[in-house]
């Protein structure tokens, strides 16, 4: 297939080079032309462009404004994509948003996939990240290979937008892990005790988690340079309580864990990682 990406970060650079080895046609529009060398790929000059150009598009940018704006904007994917062609928004988004992109497309008989993925930058590496789809089912088994290339686990959700609920989730439980792991460390050093230790035992019991093992190893050795930068969780952790409002749902921990968020970002460590919610308690 020719298989456009836009969004050649640390995510959608390794996921397109998995579609380009894979034996595909890669084709890239950016906005920093520096994030395309050394790309094997046809160059397009606008987004519409890269949407005539090819079959599957991929998007893995930051936040809905930014995924609405090379979807819908001016010279954006929507004015170049033909009938029954496929845009794959892997990004994470509001749920509202992803099925409203949906719509749109859909008046020019353009298919929607919202694919958002977990495992990080090193699973985009690996070819290893959870991909939650939402979608029809026949245009979702019609690219899965494209998405086999990328991920271990792709499971179906619903509708358009179910995959962004199920990214909610996700990132609920896994930040309210790095919190927990953050509160854990900060009580064993302020009992006097060796927070090395503290995790080495936990990492054999019933609290051991990925989250404890590389979270948990950040805080013990005050590594706080990006893994995952920490204000893209803040971002998320806006979505979902935009998402629970909306629902009429209380999220209890989902709240608190947000105000953390917010200190951690007014202490301007928005870019290191986000178990520098370490250093927010630290602070108090």
């Amino acid at each position: 297939m020719r298989v456009g990406f836009i969004g050649l970060g640390a995510m959608g650079r390794p996921m397109a080079l998995h579609v380009h080895r894979a034996g595909h046609e890669l084709a890239v529009w950016a906005r920093r032309p520096q994030s395309l060398v050394d790309l094997p790929a046809h160059v397009c000059a606008t987004p519409a462009e890269l949407g005539r150009y090819c079959e599957v598009v991929f998007t893995v940018v930051t936040s809905s404004s930014d995924v609405e704006g090379v979807v819908l904007g001016a010279h954006g994917l929507r004015d170049g994509m033909v009938p029954g062609s496929v845009l794959v928004d892997c990004s994470t988004i509001a749920p509202d948003m992803a099925r409203h992109i949906a719509g749109q497309l859909a008046e020019k008989g353009i298919h929607f996939i919202d694919a958002p993925v977990s495992g990080g930058e090193q699973g985009a590496i690996d070819a290893t990240l959870a991909i939650m789809a939402g979608g029809e089912a026949a245009v979702l088994a019609r690219i899965r290979p494209l998405l086999a290339c990328l991920g271990q686990r792709i499971v179906h959700i619903g509708p358009n937008g179910a995959g962004q609920v199920a990214k909610a989730c996700n990132q609920m439980i896994m930040v309210a892990a790095i919190e927990a792991a953050a509160e854990a460390m900060r009580l064993a050093a302020g009992a006097g005790v060796d927070c090395a230790k503290v995790r080495q035992a936990l990492a054999g019991g019933s609290a051991a988690s990925r989250v404890l093992d590389v979270m948990g190893e950040r805080m013990v050795r005050r590594d706080f340079s990006a893994g995952i930068e920490a204000r893209l969780h803040h971002k998320d952790f806006g979505l979902v309580l935009a998402a629970a409002r909306q629902s009429g749902v209380p999220l209890p921990l989902a709240a608190v864990i947000a105000q953390q968020l917010n200190a951690l970002m007014a202490q301007g460590w928005g870019q290191d990682d986000t178990s520098s919610l370490l250093r927010v308690l630290e602070q108090a």
